[in-house]
Formats: C-alpha cells, structure tokens, sequence
C-alpha cells in the first residue's frame, strides 16, 4: 500500500507513538507484507525468528519490538506491538468509509457496460467497458477491473483478508487495505470470492476463467488465460503462472507457486510448489504418473500380504 503523498519516520512514529531509529526525515513512502516490500516501504516483524528476514528485505523501514543494529540505509520503528501499529497505520492512511449509495458516485463505469439489479458498488471502483455485472454482485472499495469482464451473480470482490495473529485472549485481525484487480476479458463464475490484498492487490490477469464458487485468498496472483474449475480453494500469497489449469475442488496452501502449463487433477492438495508444464494429481499433489503408480501398488498389497500369510 503506498501513500497518497511521502511520509517521514518521524511523522509515522507520531501516529503510533513508537520510539525511531535513523533520520527524522527518512522517506516512508508505504507499508506491504514481507513478500512484497519495495524500498520506501515499512515492514512489520514482531519474532526473533524472523528478524533477519525483514531486516534484509527490501523493506527501507522496519516496525519491530526490540531495538536492533539497523542496517545501513534503513530505519528502524521500534513498537511494543508492532502487529498492533502496523493496523494503526493501514486505518489512519486507509481508514473504512460506509457506503452512502448502492453504486458509490466516485465509481468509475466505463461504456456498453451492464450493471444488472441489486449490484452494490463500493467507493473509488473502477469498471472497464464492456462488461457485465449481475445481480447481487458485490465489489468492494478500490476494486479495479478492466475491459470485457463478466462476473455472474452472487460473487463478492474484495472481503477482508483471513489473516489472524493468535494472542491469549483472542485472535486479532490484521487489517486490509490493499484491493482486487481484474485484468481485461477475464470471466467469473457464480458464488466466487476473491478477498483483498492485505497491502497490495489480488490479481486476476488477462483471459483467465473461473467456475462458480471459487475461492481466491488475499495477495494471490493468478496468471494470464488459467481456467479454474469449481470448489477450487486457493490460500493467500499464491502465484499461479499463466496457462494453468486446475480442476474442481483442488485445494491450494498459501505461499506456493503453480509454474506455467501445469495441470492440476480433480480433488488435489497442493501443499509446496509445482513445476509448470506437468500434470498433477493426488494428495499431497505429485506427478500425475508416479501418482497412479503409487496407487496401483497399494492395490497391490492385500495381494502380497495373502501370498506371504501362505509362505
């Protein structure tokens, strides 16, 4: 999520009340997740564990809960609850506004597009031409979508990310403020849900298609003309390649990438990264042919076992 205009380390450890390490005028230029920091950038870590990683990510400006040697060309935000502050920093640069109309009026809507009934249109929406919307669509703030698009009835752009920190007393809810882009001539199905980013955008490029109820997790990128059959869960932070394939029900974990080409059979689990230009089956999902051989040999067993049982 970048800012609408350069901030300093001074001006956001104002806003969450921190102590800061490096220059009052150090340029803060936004926030974003680990996986996707640019310089200018604020990342949050609140592990030992995982210090090292967001000290040396491309990250400019790190919130942490202790006070560490700060790497050259960086800053340092240093917070009690750096989870906490990182959410008081997405409400103040992109704080919730309630819709005031079924279809905001600073919606953009371009030409020949159809809005069918009861489609709600949140604030600052972009809408290429020549799309249709039907009824009981939902799209959320911010959400862009290009040229060409057709989103069938019930589906919902740009929920709340799930992403939770698990504290003593209750889960704790990382704030959204990225959002959904819909490349140009993409389709979607009936009953689809493709939730925001947590900083930066949940992406549906060019050409792809999406069966009814599919499930897009925040930040997940989905490659140029994919096709995506129904019941298929994707997780957050998953990069799909472009011209993959994935068949009903298939469940995706979050973080992994799908290469280009790959085919995903019916009722896989996808659990690490795949090579593109294979096919894959089972769970967890592996070659599609040493899968079926796995599953030939276990036919095999009761076989065996009645063979040994006469030895």
């Amino acid at each position: 999520m970048k800012f609408s205009t350069p901030q300093t380390l001074e001006g956001i450890a104002g806003i969450i009340d921190c102590e800061f390490v490096g220059a009052p005028d150090f340029p803060v230029l936004g926030l974003n997740e680990i996986h996707v920091v640019r310089p200018g950038d604020i990342v949050f870590v609140d592990h030992p564990k995982y210090y090292d990683k967001a000290l040396n990510s491309p990250a400019t400006i790190i919130l942490i809960n202790k006070e560490v040697e700060c790497p050259k060309g960086k800053a340092l935000l240093v917070s009690e609850d750096p989870f906490r502050d990182f959410n008081k920093i997405t409400n103040h640069f992109n704080p919730f506004v309630p819709a005031r109309a079924v279809i905001a009026d600073s919606a953009v809507i371009g030409n020949h597009t159809i809005i069918q009934p009861n489609v709600f249109i949140g604030n600052n929406v972009v809408i290429g031409d020549d799309c249709v919307i039907h009824s009981n669509v939902s799209i959320y703030d911010n959400t862009i979508i290009g040229n060409g698009v057709t989103i069938h009835a019930g589906t919902v752009l740009g929920a709340d990310a799930f992403y939770y920190k698990n504290r003593p007393e209750k889960f704790d809810k990382l704030l959204s403020g990225g959002n959904v882009v819909i490349e140009d001539n993409v389709d979607i199905g009936a009953l689809c849900t493709i939730d925001k980013g947590v900083t930066a955008s949940t992406t549906i490029k060019e050409g792809a298609k999406l069966d009814n109820q599919v499930h897009v997790g925040h930040d997940t990128i989905i490659g140029k003309r994919c096709l995506i059959a129904s019941q298929v869960g994707i997780a957050g932070c998953v990069l799909i390649e472009d011209f993959v394939t994935i068949w009903g029900q298939v469940g995706i974990t979050s973080g992994v990438t799908i290469g280009e080409k790959a085919v995903i059979s019916a009722q896989s689990g996808v659990s690490k990264s795949l090579e593109g230009h294979k096919s894959y089956f089972g769970t967890p999902a592996d070659d599609f042919r040493k899968k079926y051989k796995e599953l030939a040999s276990i036919r095999l067993i009761p076989d065996i076992i009645d063979k040994l049982d006469k030895l």
